[in-house]
């Protein structure tokens, strides 16, 4: 009987790291097809960048350390905050507005993870 338990928990642990992990690559890819089609400039280094350009850039530095990123908000506060060579801070220009890209990226998530829990509540009801 032990063993059962101990085989069920060992299921569980699989599952849930597998689903968790599922779910923040989704809301990852979600934060780079946000970015790429905003349609606003992202400044790299004082440089700027088309909004699908910048998300080329992002997804390469990703690849590279994908192991070592658990969540999208790993993702924007390792990967999508500032430079990994001269540490400044990335913005984004939507032309009436220019913003960290952390802050940016931030209210995309929160938005994003506020509109599934609003549809997942439906689904409920």
């Amino acid at each position: 009987m032990k063993f059962i338990y101990q085989y069920i928990l060992v299921l569980c642990v699989i599952f849930y790291g597998t689903t968790s992990f599922a779910v923040d690559n989704h809301e990852i890819d979600y934060l780079l097809s946000y970015l790429a089609e905003s349609g606003c400039t992202f400044i790299r280094n004082g440089d700027e960048h088309e909004a699908k350009e910048a998300r080329d850039h992002l997804e390469m530095k990703y690849i590279h350390v994908k192991k070592r990123i658990k969540t999208a908000d790993d993702f924007i506060d390792k990967i999508a905050s500032k430079s990994s060579m001269s540490r400044k801070p990335y913005e984004v220009d939507c032309g009436d507005t220019k913003r960290l890209a952390q802050q940016w990226l931030r209210a995309a998530l929160a938005a994003h993870r506020d509109a599934k829990k609003r549809i997942n509540a439906r689904m409920l009801n």
